[in-house]
Formats: structure tokens, sequence, C-alpha cells
């Protein structure tokens, strides 16, 4: 029982000194908090979007614009631009 008690004391003290220094490694040299980052920064990622035939998701940069939405090909463009029911 002793035993684990001390381990339990020491996983504390160690977690306890681990957030104490990883505090310390944010602060700047002034010792206030690191600024966030601006609110304005560009989102780095992509907008998914669903294409309108198959529905696989892919950024929109990548699509096609058609007829009823967005599609993943030239394929699956010319396919809903026939109508439903002809994919050959």
């Amino acid at each position: 029982m002793a035993r684990l008690i001390f381990f339990a004391v020491l996983f504390l003290v160690l977690f306890l000194l681990l957030k104490h220094f990883t505090r310390r490694r944010d602060r700047d040299d002034t010792g206030t908090p690191a600024a966030p980052p601006p609110a304005d920064a560009a989102d780095p990622s992509p907008v998914m979007v669903a294409c309108a035939h198959c529905g696989v998701h892919l950024p929109r940069t990548e699509t096609l614009a058609g007829p009823d939405g967005v599609y993943c090909s030239e394929a699956h463009r010319a396919a809903a631009a026939r109508g439903p029911g002809n994919d050959r």
C-alpha cells in the first residue's frame, strides 16, 4: 500500500513540474503569456464539398461547376448534363 501511495505522489509531482515548465516555455521574455494568433489569419484548411454525382468529398478549388452543383470530374459533370439514369 505504501508503494502505491509513493508512486501516486511521485506521479503528481512529475505532472506538476511538467506543467510548470511547459507554462514557462509558452511565455515570452516579458513574463506575459504569448499573444494568440490574429483573428483575421487565413484558415489553411480548404473548404470541402461533395460531388453532386458520386458524393466524394474534395476541396472546392478542385471541383468543376455543373448544372446541379459541383462535380469531381468532367465525366460526372457530363453525366449530370445528360440527366438521371444516363450514366454511360
